[in-house]
C-alpha cells in the first residue's frame, strides 16, 4: 500500500524540480525563439550562475540574494558576450552558432575547472529551517526555489505580454524581416533574448547552488533535461516548456523514488518519443515553428 507521507514528499520534490527546470527550459526556448540558435551552452550557464554563489557566497560571504542578484547579472552579460561574439556573425548560420554554442560550453567548463578545481563544491545553506507535513519534510531553501520560479515567470509573462519591449521580441520570434520593417532592431532584441535567457539559466543555477554539489560538469543532466522539456512542450513555446517542466518533473520524480534514476531518464525520453509520434510538433508548438 502506498505510503501517504511518501507521497507527499514526492510531490513536493516534484515541485521543487519543475520549478528549477522550467526557469531553465524557459531561457533556452526564449533565445531560440527570437535568435533561432539552439545554445548548447545554456547547461554551463546555469554551472555559471552556481559558480557565481560559491565565488561569492560561500568565499567571499556577501548575502545570499544580493549574490543571486549578481549572479544573474554575471551570467546575463555572459549571454550578451555570446550573442555579441558568436551568434551576431553567424546570424544565418543555425549550424555555426550550434557549434560555436558547444565550443563556448567546452571554455566555461574549463575556466571553472581552472578556477575552482575539478572537486564539488558543497556552499553553507542558506537557511537550515524545514517545513514538515506530516513526516513529510520541505526545506525552506526549496521553497524559495519554487517562489523565485513564480515570481520570475509571472514577470516574464507581463513583460512579454504587457511592454513594448515584450512585444518587440515577440514580433522577431515570429517574422524577423516583418519585425525589422516595422522598425524593430534585431540586433538589439536578440541582446534583451539573450540576456534574459542566459540570466533565467544563471539564476537557476544561483538558487539551487546551496541544495546541490557545484562541479564544472553539473550543466549536462540540466541541459539534457530542458532539451527533451522543450521538444515534448514544443519548440519555440514558452506556455509548452513550463507545462512540460511539471509533468517531465512529476514523472521524473515519481520514477526515481519508486524505481529508480536510471528507469526515470528512460521513461523521460520515452515520454518525448510518445509525444513526438502522437504530435510531432510537440504539446504547444506549431507547424510554423517545427
Amino acid at each position: 500500500m502506498l505510503d501517504p507521507d511518501l507521497l507527499v514528499q514526492t510531490v513536493l520534490n516534484s515541485i521543487y524540480a519543475a520549478s528549477y527546470i522550467s526557469l531553465v527550459a524557459v531561457g533556452l526556448v526564449l533565445i531560440f525563439g527570437v535568435m533561432g540558435v539552439i545554445n548548447f551552452a545554456h547547461g554551463e550557464l546555469f554551472m555559471a550562475g552556481a559558480y557565481a554563489i560559491v565565488a561569492l557566497y560561500a568565499d567571499m560571504h556577501m548575502p545570499f540574494l544580493a549574490a543571486v542578484a549578481l549572479g544573474l547579472v554575471f551570467v546575463g552579460c555572459l549571454g550578451l558576450l555570446m550573442e555579441r561574439a558568436l551568434f551576431r556573425p553567424l546570424r544565418d548560420n543555425p549550424l555555426g552558432g550550434l557549434v560555436a554554442s558547444i565550443g563556448f560550453l567546452m571554455i566555461l567548463q574549463a575556466l571553472a575547472t581552472i578556477g575552482f578545481g575539478v572537486r564539488m563544491e558543497h556552499i553553507p545553506p542558506v537557511t537550515q529551517k524545514v517545513i514538515s507535513l506530516g513526516n513529510a519534510s520541505f526545506p525552506l531553501a526549496r521553497l524559495y526555489v519554487v517562489i523565485a520560479a513564480i515570481v520570475l515567470l509571472s514577470a516574464l509573462w507581463i513583460f512579454l505580454k504587457r511592454t513594448r519591449f515584450g512585444w518587440a521580441l515577440r514580433a522577431s520570434a515570429q517574422d524577423p524581416q516583418a519585425a525589422e520593417l516595422q522598425g524593430i532592431s534585431i540586433a538589439r532584441t536578440a541582446q534583451i533574448a539573450m540576456f534574459i535567457g542566459a540570466g533565467m539559466a544563471g539564476i537557476a543555477g544561483a538558487l539551487t547552488a546551496p541544495l546541490v554539489s557545484v562541479n564544472p560538469h553539473m550543466g549536462h543532466s540540466v541541459i539534457v533535461t530542458a532539451f527533451i522539456v522543450i521538444i515534448v512542450g514544443g519548440v519555440g513555446s514558452l506556455e509548452g516548456a513550463i507545462v512540460a517542466s511539471i509533468a517531465y518533473a512529476f514523472v521524473h520524480t515519481f520514477v526515481t523514488t519508486f524505481y529508480d534514476g536510471v528507469i526515470a531518464d528512460i521513461v523521460g525520453l520515452s515520454l518525448m518519443l510518445l509525444v513526438l509520434i502522437v504530435k510531432p510538433t510537440g504539446l504547444f508548438g506549431s507547424a510554423d515553428r517545427a
